[in-house]
């Protein structure tokens, strides 16, 4: 696999891992018993799984690691508070106003890793 096909891989996954959070979100939001359904709690991690591989091998490739890239351990640290506010968000917050609030500050924290992403800066809006 060539380095520009592991690149897309990565940033399709990114989209989709993104789309299928703010689908379970509002799902949530609504107590949907879709949220209980066997595709939705095995495919994200799925695609999470492979986003991870991807993230790792491209930093392997690229030789561009975190704590020798700003921007890349800026990326590191959010993926970390994005984990876990989506966790509180979809399973340990104890309120619909806690996982509301988890989820709302985990999907700021997602566009956060995106800009990071696309400006290749840890501060992407200066």
């Amino acid at each position: 696999m060539n380095y520009l096909l592991l690149k897309h891989l990565h940033m399709s996954c990114a989209a989709l891992s993104g789309a299928l959070f703010l689908l379970r979100g509002m799902w949530m939001l609504r107590d949907s018993p879709r949220l209980g359904q066997r595709w939705v709690r095995t495919l994200p991690h799925l695609v999470d799984t492979v986003l991870l591989a991807s993230a790792v091998t491209l930093a392997v490739w690229s030789a561009q690691y975190p704590l020798a890239r700003p921007w890349l351990t800026a990326k590191v640290c959010a993926l970390l508070l994005y984990i876990v506010l989506g966790s509180v968000a979809l399973k340990r917050g104890r309120s619909k106003g806690i996982r509301a609030a988890a989820f709302l500050a985990a999907l700021a924290t997602f566009a956060y890793i995106v800009a990071v992403a696309l400006s290749k800066n840890p501060f992407p809006l200066t």
